[in-house]
């Protein structure tokens, strides 16, 4: 029986549509909502092993055989997870503005969340602009142009997320970042690792170390400028370099 392989974004809230737009005549793309967020019911975990777990049972009831793996920010916390536990299931894994469990910083990921939101409150701008982006003149511009990119989709959009929901995201974020370090070397796939050059959330020395510690890490160059949402500020970059590695041999 021939194996299926997709790429699965491990995470569809704020995801940018011209990543997508630029990926899916040459790759399925499916998107999904976690538990509790989004269009998808029911309670949110807050754990990210119970959010892979979570994954794993969306993909194996769309019935597909073998993945590949896209995850942003948590979203690649709970790819990890799913790589180094479900090795059949996974062909290669890309992951974008994250760590490994126990990494630098982010188990401060929350007070830097919650502070981020009250000052777009304040100042009556989106938070993803600080959290995502640099505070320089050059970042502000981008963080300008993704916000006006997200406007785009004008069907399915993604529902608020519910306090209830927010805040168990926020603690397995916390319990990920309070975690000894995690063993690497049990996620044997092929790993790309991209992120900015100044990632506030997850601190880019994480990008670093996962490219490092990973038996088949591959790192695309930290994105000058760039912060968390650096796949977005350079998304022509991006998505070529991550379909050349999709489409690679095993053994290119």
């Amino acid at each position: 029986m021939a194996r299926r392989r997709r790429a699965i974004s491990a995470k569809s809230r704020s995801r940018s549509p011209s990543c997508e737009r630029r990926t899916r005549p040459r790759r399925r793309v499916i998107t999904f909502d976690n538990r509790g967020v989004g269009a998808s019911g029911g309670s949110t975990p807050d754990t990210i092993e119970a959010m892979a777990r979570d994954a794993v049972l969306f993909i194996r009831t769309l019935g597909f055989e073998q993945v590949d793996l896209l995850g942003l920010s948590m979203g690649g916390f709970i790819a990890q997870v799913i790589a180094a536990e479900e090795p059949q299931l996974v062909r290669k894994v890309i992951l974008a503005g994250t760590g490994p469990a126990g990494g630098p910083g982010i188990d401060k990921v929350t007070a830097l969340t919650l502070r981020d939101i009250l000052k777009g409150l304040l100042t009556r701008k989106d938070p993803k602009q600080f959290l995502f982006f640099t505070d320089t003149e050059h970042g502000r511009r981008e963080a300008r142009a993704f916000l006006e990119r997200l406007k785009e989709r004008t069907d399915r959009r993604d529902k608020a997320i519910s306090l209830m929901s927010f805040r168990a995201q926020l603690k397995a974020i916390h319990r990920w970042g309070l975690q000894p370090a995690a063993d690497l070397s049990r996620i044997r796939q092929p790993v790309l690792v991209a992120n900015g050059e100044s990632d506030r959330m997850v601190p880019s020395e994480n990008t670093l170390n996962l490219a490092a510690r990973l038996p088949r890490g591959e790192l695309v160059p930290l994105y000058p400028d760039a912060g968390h949402g650096g796949i977005f500020q350079f998304h022509d970059e991006f998505v070529a370099r991550a379909l050349a590695f999709l489409e690679a041999r095993p053994d290119a």
